[in-house]
C-alpha cells in the first residue's frame, strides 16, 4: 500500500491484534461473592436431593419405582413413571415433607398400560 504511514498493512494488523488482545483481557471474569456461593448452593441442592431420595426409598409403596430427583435452589423435581395417581400424590407429599424443600415440580407420569 503506497504512501500509508507506519508501514501500511503491517500497522493495521498490529492494531487489530492490540484491539483483540484488549478485548479478551477486558472480558476476563473475576471471582465474586456470588460466584463463591454457587458451590454452596450446588452442595446444598445435592444434599437435599439425597434426603428426598432417601425419603422416597424409605416409603414401601415408592421404593421400587423408577423416579429421578433433581434439585435447584430448594426446588425439587420428581420425574419418572409410576403405576397410579395415588403413587404420584404420595411421592409429592413425601418430597414436600423433607426439610429444606421449597417446592416440588411434578414430572411423574403414569406408565403406559
Amino acid at each position: 500500500m503506497p504512501n500509508m504511514p507506519f508501514g501500511g498493512s503491517r500497522f493495521l494488523c498490529a492494531a487489530a491484534l492490540v484491539v483483540t488482545a484488549l478485548a479478551f483481557v477486558g472480558c476476563k471474569s473475576t471471582p465474586s461473592a456470588s460466584a463463591n456461593t454457587g458451590g454452596e448452593i450446588a452442595s446444598d441442592d445435592a444434599a437435599l436431593a439425597a434426603r428426598v431420595k432417601a425419603a422416597l426409598v424409605a416409603d414401601p409403596g415408592l421404593k421400587a419405582l423408577p423416579m429421578s430427583v433433581a434439585t435447584y435452589r430448594g426446588v425439587v423435581q420428581l420425574s419418572g413413571y409410576v403405576d397410579s395417581e395415588m403413587q404420584i400424590q404420595k411421592a409429592l407429599a413425601v418430597a414436600r415433607g423433607v426439610p429444606g424443600v421449597q417446592s416440588v415440580s411434578n414430572e411423574l407420569h403414569l406408565r403406559p398400560q
